[in-house]
């Protein structure tokens, strides 16, 4: 593996997937970092090239999908904030970059975004065919004992993805019946 490969990480890549109107995307400056040129100069080769890139490989936010972004992602940093509206790119419209973009990082880039963007359909599919394997077999056994309907639902709560735990942030109260069962018990000592 070269160095050129090695550039820019999946998990980079997974993270700046976004699933937008239905459709999994990537957004305009997160490509433009994972190119290593500024985004003002990606939308500039995109808009000399606009015959290549049809409604559905790009497309443009609404003020609102692009709110609902910045609070999704939380506080942003000191230019990071949307001073146009950002354009989004599917995976035909970032493979479409490539024959934009020509250096040879934008190439190597291209080739891992392609890969992830199917490792995250087969993984997509595995699941939907888990899911239906599961739906059939549970159809089979309708009816029968609760202990097995039970460990349907466990295997369904493990086929779920798993939340980003959430850090809880300040002070908790404890309820006041725990806490003066705790005093008593301090003072019974």
């Amino acid at each position: 593996m070269d160095s050129q490969t090695t550039l820019v990480q999946p998990e980079q890549i997974e993270q700046a997937i976004l699933l937008i109107r239905g459709q999994r995307v990537m957004l305009d400056r997160d490509l433009a970092a994972l190119y290593g040129v500024e985004t003002k100069n990606l939308n500039k080769a995109v808009k000399r090239n606009l015959d290549r890139f049809p409604a559905d490989f790009m497309f443009q936010l609404t003020a609102e999908e692009a709110e609902a972004l910045r609070f999704q992602f939380g506080t942003l940093k000191r230019g990071q904030h949307f001073k146009y509206l950002p354009f989004v790119f599917t995976q035909e419209g970032v493979a479409m970059l490539s024959s934009v973009l020509r250096s040879p990082r934008a190439v190597q880039v291209n080739i891992a975004i392609m890969r992830v963007f199917v490792r995250l359909r087969e993984t997509l599919a595995l699941h939907k065919d888990l899911a239906h394997k599961l739906s059939q077999l549970e159809r089979k056994i309708e009816g029968h004992d609760a202990s097995i309907r039970t460990l349907f639902d466990a295997i369904r709560q493990l086929m779920t993805p798993p939340g980003k735990p959430r850090r809880e942030i300040g002070f908790h109260a404890i309820p006041r019946d725990v806490a003066d069962h705790g005093k008593a018990k301090a003072k019974r000592k």
